[in-house]
């Protein structure tokens, strides 16, 4: 026990007597070797009793050597009740001296305590049958990851209990002319994992890392002292505001904000110092397994007229039986065994355009996937499945990427152009001659006002776009083909017919006839992402 020294004993006393565990005390007595925490708990027990015997027996020897003055023991009470003993009405209770003859049951009799500042936390769950049940749920969850990181949620009341533990540590230091901060003590999270990691690592057979994807999270509950933090809601009601998809206000974090606002002799008159022992264990209320997303980009070609680019649903009413969204990330939610998914692309098509030539850059983020390592040969199979399985729609260059690399897909927004082809009619006869104009404007300022089609979903906006050329195709007295290059953001069908005048100009004004659209495809989107394989 070379990590606790001659002015840790009355501390370790001090915290066996009142039931807290050999871990427990490492953390008070600010010992910072994880080897140490890694101990056995049985045999942390026993070298705790060892250490308070072999220093008891010096501090007998050398009294004995003494005649005057007489011996001058550390205590861990005060016969008298002085300042900083208060009493029920003010703060610290007085804890009962353990004889020398008693040390050896003391410390028995902690190896069957729940311990008052844990919970057992340090205890039970920190042995290897907890540590084979996380893994076996591990394993069960069939996840492919290749290193993890531990997380632990703990019961709020911890947080008090840790404060009154503190509090009395404190108290006991100060009679010998020490201090203890809050920050020195060793976090009980921290104390965990040290324990815990090399356990998992060993286990799983992967390494621990702080930045890895894959995340086991326990989940600890102590329904015995779940009230225990109440008090702190009448001493500092600004910290326990109700909050949406919270199921109680006595959250860890506004516990522990009440805690640093609450002042220590009203702590003190509203909570036992020393807390006393629980009869039960915490419990492991979740294990629970996450990986991080995985993304999958490509493009995608849309051949129907009557297939929205994402589920069509109205009022709780599904207009129509699937969409573009659906026919690509199903498939790829089934192969990686995802939990669900994020579909975006590079803007959108309405439900009766087609989208033809390299196709629409797109993204799915696959949220929770069990599967996450894959060739470039099963990548390439999965494409060919998403193509078999519809005539509606085809994907190309499907690929891994990065969550940064999704962001060029959004680059540029405003800027980058579209292609696209248009079949549209006039009400009064044309000629080749009428349209052939069209040909030569170039760099078209458009003023937009958001159409009245989408005004329900988009605020009301003039936006300025621009065509930046046109390419007139001839057809019959009514109808003729254009294909433009726009920005990017165009609303192309609003510029043919004009929306009651909502886009200046449009093909009916420049023709001065009314004009509107028939059909209309993108031939292009000019985006240079994701590569092309």
């Amino acid at each position: 026990m070379s990590s606790l020294t001659e002015k840790d004993r009355p501390i370790v006393q001090l915290l066996l007597n009142t039931g807290t565990c050999p871990r427990c005390i490492f953390r008070f007595c600010r010992v910072g070797s994880q080897t140490l925490y890694r101990h056995p708990y049985k045999d942390l027990m026993k070298d705790l009793k060892e250490f308070l015997r072999n220093n008891q027996e010096k501090e007998d020897t050398a009294c004995s050597d003494m005649v005057d003055p007489p011996c001058k023991r550390i205590r861990l009470e005060h016969t008298e009740e002085g300042p900083d003993d208060l009493n029920q009405n003010g703060v610290l209770q007085q804890v009962p001296l353990v004889n020398d003859d008693d040390d050896g049951a003391a410390v028995e009799n902690s190896t069957v305590e729940v311990c008052n500042v844990c919970l057992g936390i340090l205890q039970e769950f920190c042995e290897s049958d907890f540590v084979k049940k996380v893994c076996e749920k591990v394993s069960s969850a069939e996840y492919q990851f290749t290193s993890f990181v531990f997380s632990v949620s703990l019961p709020p009341q911890l947080s008090v209990r840790e404060r009154a533990a503190w509090l009395l540590v404190k108290q006991e230091m100060g009679k010998l002319g020490l201090s203890l901060a809050k920050d020195d003590i060793v976090q009980l999270k921290e104390a965990y994992k040290w324990i815990i990691h090399p356990q998992l690592s060993e286990e799983l057979g992967v390494p621990a890392d702080g930045k890895s994807l894959f995340e086991v999270s326990v989940v600890f509950a102590h329904p015995e002292t779940d009230e225990e933090c109440h008090f702190l809601a009448t001493a500092c009601p600004d910290c326990f505001k109700p909050a949406k998809n919270k199921q109680s206000v006595f959250t860890r974090m506004a516990v522990t904000k009440a805690l640093e606002k609450i002042k220590e002799e009203d702590f003190l008159k509203h909570f036992p110092c020393p807390a006393s022992s629980p009869k039960n264990l915490c419990v492991a209320l979740e294990i629970q397994c996450n990986n991080g997303a995985v993304f999958v980009a490509g493009r995608y070609n849309k051949y129907s007229r009557n297939l929205p680019q994402t589920p069509w649903i109205i009022d709780g009413e599904r207009k129509l039986e699937s969409s573009v969204e659906e026919l690509i990330s199903e498939h790829l939610m089934a192969e990686f065994k995802a939990d669900s998914f994020n579909f975006s692309s590079s803007g959108r098509e309405d439900v009766d355009v087609r989208t033809l030539g390299n196709g629409r850059p797109f993204a799915v983020e696959l949220v929770n996937p069990r599967r996450i390592r894959f060739t470039a040969e099963e990548m390439k199979g999965l494409q060919q499945t998403i193509n078999n399985s519809s005539d509606k729609i085809q994907v190309r260059d499907l690929q891994l990427v990065t969550r940064e690399a999704i962001g060029r897909m959004k680059e540029g927004e405003e800027e980058k152009t579209k292609t696209y082809s248009a079949l549209i009619w006039t009400d009064k006869t044309i000629q080749k001659e009428d349209i052939a104009f069209l040909d030569d404007i170039q760099e078209l300022k458009l003023d937009q006002k958001t159409p009245l089609r989408v005004l329900h979903r988009r605020p009301l906006a003039v936006r300025c776009r621009i065509i930046h050329t046109m390419k007139s195709e001839y057809i019959d007295e009514h109808h003729f083909r254009l294909r433009l290059k726009t920005q990017a953001g165009t609303y192309i069908k609003e510029f043919v017919h004009g929306d009651f005048g909502r886009t200046k100009p449009n093909i009916g004004s420049l023709l001065n006839r009314t004009a509107d659209i028939l059909e209309l495809d993108v031939e292009s989107v000019d985006i240079d992402w994701p590569p092309a394989l």
